[in-house]
């Protein structure tokens, strides 16, 4: 079932607007990626409010292709294939994400890339951050500017084993809260010593009560470009 909490189509339409305008691109196209289970489909289920994306249940994946959802005109996200799901696969999936990030368009004789901005989405658990350095140090890195890279932690009902969630009014209590703000201080922190990049703090939200959801979207316009983004060359 999925909970109606606000319209996000038209949060903070006026800030967004004026960004775009900046940056000069309609829409903003955002790839979403982590590893299997992390809920890169639950999440664009609860922005858009509606079932747009199938979920896996369990560990097993249903995102095996790369798939567009245009929250309004302005934003569109990516929802791309899980690592995690053995050798074979992950290469696959692997090869899916970098020819995304890889994909260009051409305006005034200039190429740019089509990807704007990626989000990462780790699962609150911390289950397998070893495949998520590995996403972000061998995949997404040597093929993406590191600048454009954002983490958002989801899952953060379960960061405590379910533990000081608030099942009633659907959101952490202070315990919690202050686990949660010490997770996301030792990702960054822990992404920095993996892979060197030091990314902007992660925000935390669930996808499954839609609690936070608006920072989820806060990231992203906080952090839109200034410019189009160049083809990448490493």
């Amino acid at each position: 079932m999925i909970k109606k909490h606000f319209n996000y189509k038209n949060y903070r339409k006026k800030d967004l607007e004026k960004k775009m305008q900046i940056m000069g691109v309609y829409p903003l196209d955002i790839m979403v990626t982590g590893v299997t289970g992390a809920g890169k489909s639950t999440t664009m289920n609860s922005l858009f409010e509606k079932y747009v994306a199938k979920v896996g249940k369990g560990v097993e994946p249903e995102t095996v292709d790369l798939i567009s959802y245009e929250l309004n005109k302005v934003i569109r996200f990516w929802d791309t294939p899980g690592l995690g799901d053995g050798i074979s696969q992950d290469k696959k999936h692997a090869k899916k994400i970098i020819d995304l990030l890889h994909k260009t368009y051409i305006i005034d004789d200039t190429e740019y890339g089509w990807i704007d901005l990626v989000l990462v989405i780790i699962e609150g658990i911390n289950r397998d951050m070893g495949t998520t350095y590995k996403l972000i140090n061998d995949i997404i890195i040597p093929n993406f500017q590191s600048e454009r890279i954002l983490i958002a932690v989801n899952q953060c009902d379960v960061a405590m084993k379910g533990r000081h969630w608030n099942y009633k009014k659907n959101k952490p209590d202070n315990i919690l809260k202050d686990f949660l703000l010490n997770q996301t201080q030792s990702i960054k922190r822990r992404i920095k010593e993996a892979t060197g990049i030091d990314i902007i703090l992660p925000i935390y939200y669930s996808a499954e009560y839609g609690y936070n959801i608006n920072k989820f979207l806060d990231l992203i316009i906080d952090n839109i470009p200034m410019k189009r983004r160049e083809k990448y060359i490493k």
